[in-house]
């Protein structure tokens, strides 16, 4: 699904007071999501080595960029994620149960297979882990810590807001999150796509989270691909906003309590990776050496659109763009930084 830039479309801020609020708005948002969710700052790689098994594998099918090291003997992968790289931190910085960490991801998606408003080959988020205890794997769990982002979302729009009289007319976001599994949502919207399902339900629910990404439905599909060894599939999800100026449902962040030894075991053997046991993380993970924790990412530029009222993601950071996208921000007056 393509999203387009709306006709006769003007954005609320200058480039020069975009730049300004981008910066801002970053500030606000991680010293609230950092104080909500009890999170410390810290610094992350931008590749990992490629034997590890430390990168995000994501739907399967994105080739990671790699390159060779002049001085080392070691190949490196840019990032797709930081998932596994931040329970292994946690690890080894001793972080106890109810604290964790916050850093910048920066990754390159090189097989992107839409360049539109909404996607991008770069993509800059923030990445959180926290240690949880045994008895917080739970849905109850998992609802409570999307409320508290859904709040540091809502109330960084609500800062930017006062600071911007002009945001105003974007109107404010729901603080009500609406909760519903991958299953009840194909069975409301059967012969749609998992696209048209989101779009349709978040039309209703302007804030939405969809519980359940990456196991198959009874369609025999899943609603979308999850890796299968950083999310339990039972207890993980995706948070969504309804954003008018698209008209269409956008994903800020996928996130989910973690998989334990046993989850783990059984998301390998579902989905046929069972090569994956023999790499160091894995033989951690499968032993019980890894503390068990929540974690996601949250899209540094999707958080920037939704709080700007933004057309086009290239409006809120720099990347390479296809000549039809060029040539329709031209033409629409966007400019792509």
């Amino acid at each position: 699904m393509k999203y387009a830039i709306p006709d006769g479309y003007v954005s609320c801020l200058s480039v020069y007071d975009t730049q300004k609020a981008i910066s801002l708005l970053k500030r606000l948002f991680e010293d609230r999501l950092g104080a909500l969710l009890n999170l410390q700052r810290v610094s992350a790689p931008l590749f990992v080595d490629e034997a590890s098994g430390l990168n995000d594998n994501l739907n399967g099918y994105e080739r990671p960029v790699s390159f060779d090291i002049l001085r080392s003997p070691h190949r490196a992968e840019i990032v797709q994620s930081l998932a596994k790289w931040k329970r292994l931190a946690l690890k080894r910085y001793g972080f106890y149960p109810g604290k964790g960490i916050v850093a910048d991801m920066d990754a390159v998606r090189r097989d992107e297979d839409e360049l539109d408003a909404l996607h991008s080959v770069y993509v800059d988020q923030w990445d959180w882990e926290k240690v949880i205890l045994p008895e917080n794997r739970n849905l109850d769990y998992l609802k409570s810590t999307v409320m508290d982002i859904v709040t540091a979302i809502c109330d960084t729009q609500e800062t930017m807001q006062a600071i911007y009289p002009q945001l105003q007319a974007l109107g404010r976001l729901s603080r009500r999150v609406s909760f519903i599994t991958a299953q009840e949502l194909e069975d409301l919207y059967p012969d749609f796509t998992p696209k048209e399902r989101e779009n349709a339900y978040l039309r209703e629910h302007p804030t939405s989270f969809i519980i359940g990404i990456g196991a198959p439905l009874r369609s025999g599909k899943p609603h979308d691909g999850r890796a299968p060894d950083y999310d339990d599939w039972a207890l993980n999800g995706d948070l969504l906003f309804w954003y008018e100026p698209l008209e269409c449902a956008m994903e800020i962040s996928s996130m989910g309590i973690r998989v334990d030894p046993r989850s783990l075991d059984e998301q390998l053997r579902a989905s046929g990776c069972d090569e994956r046991r023999k790499l160091p993380y894995h033989r951690m993970l499968l032993r019980g050496e890894l503390p068990l924790t929540i974690g996601g990412g949250i899209g540094q530029s999707r958080v920037s659109m939704l709080l700007l009222g933004k057309a086009h993601i290239g409006e809120v950071q720099a990347s390479i763009w296809d000549e039809e996208t060029v040539r329709e921000c031209e033409e629409k007056g966007v400019m792509l930084l």
